[in-house]
């Protein structure tokens, strides 16, 4: 009897080492790197990233122009120009058609995405940044940072039905489908709810221990938000329905993207620093770290293949870092211009 316990526990202890040693990991590992060139009109600039997983393209914001590149084999295969400095890229292939954020422009730019040619302008509010649809209402809304408001566009129409205030600087915005859009406002430190059928602003949450919020994601299913801000660092998870924060990990500087696969349960988050944070939800309560992997600098802006899982990154090489400012207390590199590349990150 004792030797049969014994040989069990030597058993147990063994596989306790390996399974500490074989921890998983997310697995994910850079895939590819795939150069966009310089953008006309010189300067380096990227933004969101966009995926229309049905057509098998991904669309890169990148200054003057917006890049598509192919979703499986990373090829660039089209260009979209014409812009000033366009932010994001919003897809309805039931309507045909694609719009295109143009922030110097002031304007929300109509596309082909057959033809990748531009069909129209609706003119907007200035520093017009990132654009989400709304299923419920079947109508768009942009977040324009330097405007402090939302527009809200018919896409069929192409007309702009309304201009919300959001008193601060808006930043990424998601839909819930149901009627409800959810807004980071960098500015209030706060989350804006907006009721996509009065158009209007239903409450506000704060967002403590995180500051500056700019990144935001959604588990529809289990009604859960993903928000993170800037300084303080930090990563929330959110009740949807009360706006109770459920729990808060630290997360590196710069963060601009979350990106969930409600396949696998995996959050990712995005920074400046070259970190990708890799989390996994454990219950709609809780999420775990799972590892943090190095990227490159700047690639701080992502979206994610929901076919293939894979994850997209944009960056490029920078200069040196400039002097501390009341804005910017850590010191920016500048973008060194026609250095722009799609990072290509899967298991």
């Amino acid at each position: 009897m004792k030797t049969n316990l014994l040989s069990m526990t030597l058993v147990a202890l063994v596989s306790l080492g390996t399974l500490a040693v074989a921890a998983p990991g997310s697995g994910y590992h850079l895939l590819k790197k795939v150069p966009l060139g310089g953008a006309p009109g010189g300067g380096e600039y990227f933004d969101y990233v966009t995926v229309d997983a049905a057509a098998r393209r991904v669309y890169l914001s990148h200054g003057t122009e917006v890049k598509v590149v192919d979703a499986d084999t990373f090829a660039v295969v089209g260009t979209i120009s014409g812009l000033k400095r366009c932010h994001g890229v919003l897809v309805l292939p039931e309507l045909g058609k694609g719009f295109i954020t143009d922030g110097e422009a002031g304007k929300v730019i109509v596309f082909d995405p057959k033809t990748l040619k531009l069909t129209g302008e609706i003119k907007n509010s200035p520093d017009t940044d990132s654009l989400i649809y709304d299923p419920a209402s079947k109508l768009i809304f942009t977040m324009n940072g330097d405007s402090k408001t939302a527009s809200v566009i018919d896409p069929v129409k192409e007309t702009l039905v309304k201009t919300i205030d959001l008193g601060g600087g808006v930043e990424q915005s998601i839909a819930d489908g149901k009627g409800t859009i959810y807004d980071n406002n960098e500015e209030k430190n706060d989350m804006a709810v907006i009721d996509t059928h009065t158009l209007t602003v239903k409450t506000r949450w704060p967002l403590a221990p995180a500051g500056s919020p700019v990144a935001l994601e959604m588990d529809r299913e289990h009604r859960r938000l993903f928000s993170s801000g800037r300084d303080p660092k930090f990563l929330n998870l959110i009740d949807a329905d009360s706006g109770k924060i459920l729990q808060s990990l630290p997360i590196t500087s710069g963060v601009d993207g979350n990106v969930y696969d409600p396949d696998s349960g995996l959050l990712f988050v995005s920074t400046r620093a070259g970190k990708l944070h890799v989390f996994h939800e454990d219950s709609p309560d809780s999420l775990s770290e799972v590892e943090t992997i190095d990227t490159e600098y700047g690639a701080k802006t992502m979206n994610i293949d929901p076919k293939t899982h894979n994850l997209f990154l944009v960056t490029s090489d920078f200069g040196a870092p400039g002097s501390p400012t009341k804005k910017h207390p850590i010191p920016e590199r500048a973008a060194t211009p026609g250095t722009a590349r799609l990072l290509v990150y899967g298991r």
